[in-house]
């Protein structure tokens, strides 16, 4: 699996938008987390939707769109399927529910995804080998026994956007600032034997 994880907007709805589409069309993110506590990534995904369907983008507005192709020709109908279908794969981008964190799988390794990691208790600890955070003020990719704590950074920093790769025999974490080059880089796992890779200025504590 591809993940993306964006840190926190600041209110740069712009920078985070961009931030997404890099994970999307040029990481090839699968699905992209938003580590954050605020809803910008949720208004960027219905700005986005209503530029591809119309002004109300929601599920339940589907049969009123469709109901326009009545008398469309074959090109407005395929060009209605494609919105639709882009509209469709805006579900790969998500925020922190409403619990304010979720787990993934990565690697056989459990990843747990939350804002603060002073939320976390002994017990969340202890069952994660990955713990994903929003709150930093710059990427942070730090290991402590045989856990691994890792944040983005906010959005504007020398990160704010990471891909995490589990198909490289571990989960391989890319670092990347709003111009889509990659500031860091670490391998975690049974392939993270060798030294850390620092470019460009990464940041690990």
């Amino acid at each position: 699996m591809r993940l993306g994880v964006l840190g926190p907007a600041q209110g740069d709805l712009p920078a985070l938008a961009r931030g997404a589409q890099h994970l999307l069309d040029e990481g090839h993110a699968e699905r992209v987390i938003y580590v954050a506590e605020d809803d910008a990534l949720d208004r960027v995904v219905v700005g986005w939707a209503q530029r591809l369907v119309g002004a109300d983008p929601t599920e339940g507005a589907l049969f009123d769109r469709a109901a326009r192709c009545t008398a469309a020709t074959p090109d407005q109908i395929d060009a209605f399927v494609a919105s639709e279908r882009a509209r469709l794969r805006l579900r790969v981008l998500m925020s922190l529910p409403s619990g304010r964190r979720t787990i993934e799988i990565l690697d056989g390794r459990v990843a747990l995804f939350v804002f603060d990691k002073a939320a976390l208790d002994e017990e969340d600890i202890v069952a994660a080998s990955l713990l994903v955070f929003g709150k930093s003020p710059e990427p942070l990719i730090k290991k402590v026994g045989s856990r691994t704590f890792f944040s983005p950074g906010p959005i504007g920093s020398d990160g704010g956007a990471a891909l995490l790769d589990d198909g490289q025999g571990g989960v391989r974490i890319e670092v990347m600032n709003a111009s889509g080059a990659v500031t860091a880089r670490e391998i975690v796992g049974p392939s993270a034997a060798g030294p850390r890779l620092r470019v460009q200025g990464g940041s690990h504590g």
